[in-house]
């Protein structure tokens, strides 16, 4: 279930959560084991060895959560970069470990509680006993959503997820009943081309980025440096984006010469998120800077936020 952007709700009916800046998972522990899946479906469960220790808390256990890496105190995507590409060891895990932060059970004992409300769902969450899994936590729950709001951005953080204590659970649904307040502009997009470094060739100095349009067509939503001289995420970047390379340039009209000479075109098929400081009347991105890959978000998912 994903939350819809918005003005924060207030009322009686609503409870409040800490937008946390990290990457949503689905946490299944069957037969004796865990699954650990993005949203996109991608098996992520050797890339958190430190959750296995979910198996003990139920035999059969379904909960949606984020995980998330502080860095500074503060929870953030680009931390979790070395985590989310690739499987680690159980040494390295330990060495850095992140903190599943679950918020919704949606199966518990074989008994699915899609249908159940949110407040009904949360008790049951509650009365999981979690200390056999130290880098598991539940997402704290507030009624003063204006307060949280502010406490969130005097520490730099995302943002606030707002929702319905009698919301059922949708699953992949983009519902009302979830509304995302941020502090800051954040969009996914789609890398369309690249342009290399001019003292190395080998490495990537901007993203050529893309948002569909209503027709599902890739609009040229302007170009990124910022974010992307860390050796992880050129790590990433670089062998993907060869292996989709293509001839032509795959926007709907060719993006400008002075951002198009020297690029190299690819498939669109890769979703990075940038943060941003609003949109020009040109439909460009102002100022966007990278946070990171969004390997748990689907290419068809991505369309432009307000």
């Amino acid at each position: 279930m994903l939350a819809t952007p918005g003005s924060l709700p207030s009322g009686p009916g609503w409870v409040y959560e800490v937008k946390w800046d990290g990457m949503r998972l689905l946490a299944e522990v069957a037969d004796g084991r865990l699954r650990l899946v993005s949203r996109s479906g991608r098996e992520m469960t050797g890339n958190f060895p430190e959750l296995t220790g979910l198996t003990r808390v139920a035999p059969d256990l379904l909960v949606d959560g984020e995980v998330v890496l502080l860095d500074s105190g503060v929870p953030s995507f680009g931390a979790l970069a070395d985590r989310i590409h690739k499987p680690v060891s159980a040494a390295r895990a330990r060495a850095r470990p992140v903190t599943f932060m679950m918020f919704d059970v949606l199966r518990l004992y074989g008994v699915w509680l899609f249908d159940r409300p949110l407040d009904e769902r949360r008790a049951t969450l509650e009365r999981l006993d979690l200390t056999p899994v130290p880098a598991v936590a539940l997402s704290p729950v507030y009624t003063d959503g204006a307060a949280l709001l502010a406490a969130t951005s005097s520490r730099g953080m995302e943002g606030v997820i707002a929702k319905r204590l009698d919301s059922p659970y949708r699953p992949g649904r983009r519902s009302p009943s979830w509304v995302k307040v941020t502090q800051r502009h954040t969009q996914s997009c789609l890398v369309g081309g690249w342009r290399p470094e001019r003292r190395d060739l080998a490495r990537i100095g901007a993203l050529l980025l893309g948002v569909p349009g209503a027709d599902g067509r890739l609009r040229y939503a302007g170009r990124v440096g910022s974010g992307l001289a860390g050796d992880a995420v050129q790590r990433v970047l670089v062998d993907v984006l060869a292996e989709l390379a293509v001839v032509d340039q795959p926007f709907l009209v060719r993006p400008p010469r002075a951002d198009a000479a020297g690029a190299r075109w690819c498939e669109p098929l890769v979703v990075v998120e940038v943060a941003h400081l609003g949109w020009t009347d040109g439909d460009r991105l102002r100022q966007p800077v990278l946070r990171g890959v969004r390997d748990d978000v689907e290419p068809g998912e991505v369309r432009r936020e307000p």
